[in-house]
């Protein structure tokens, strides 16, 4: 999809992504080996009393979701950033689903502009447990004068 045919608002149903056990310990113990993620005696000392998945996990899981939804397509040129924040703890077991909203739309020049889309991730539990904002720099329609 070409910038051009971005709405502010559009929103994108994202698919539940399932946490489970064995690619949350697998994934924690590559990219964040704290104990509170890979060691469950530890975790049961904790303020949250369980393992917690880590938390670019989480949005990964849902990230992948959205991907299949294939938004952009072609027209992507790169990502610019991307700011996650967190807000309740996400489990294995736990299901995650997803929004993606167009919050902001920015020409740069005549051959593309920066899309912002702000995803809300919510728990089984409807508890909002991310977001995250991130920018995408797609390329506009060009247009013949």
């Amino acid at each position: 999809m070409y910038f051009d045919d971005f709405k502010l608002n559009d929103t994108i149903e994202i698919a539940p992504a399932l946490i489970k056990k064995e690619e949350m310990l697998a994934f924690a113990k590559r990219y964040d080996n704290v104990p509170l993620h890979t060691d469950e005696e530890y975790a049961k000392n904790t303020f949250f009393g369980q393992l917690i998945a880590p938390g670019v996990m989480s949005f990964m899981a849902v990230w992948a979701n959205y991907l299949e939804v294939d938004l952009v397509g072609e027209e992507l040129i790169a990502g610019k950033s991307t700011k996650i924040e967190w807000f309740k703890p996400v489990f294995a077991g736990d299901v995650l689903t997803g929004k993606a909203v167009i919050t902001k739309l920015t020409e740069r020049n005549e051959k593309n502009g920066i899309v912002e889309i702000t995803f809300y991730v919510n728990n089984q539990r409807d508890e909002l447990v991310l977001t995250d904002v991130t920018e995408v720099i797609v390329k506009r329609k060009i247009h013949k004068k």
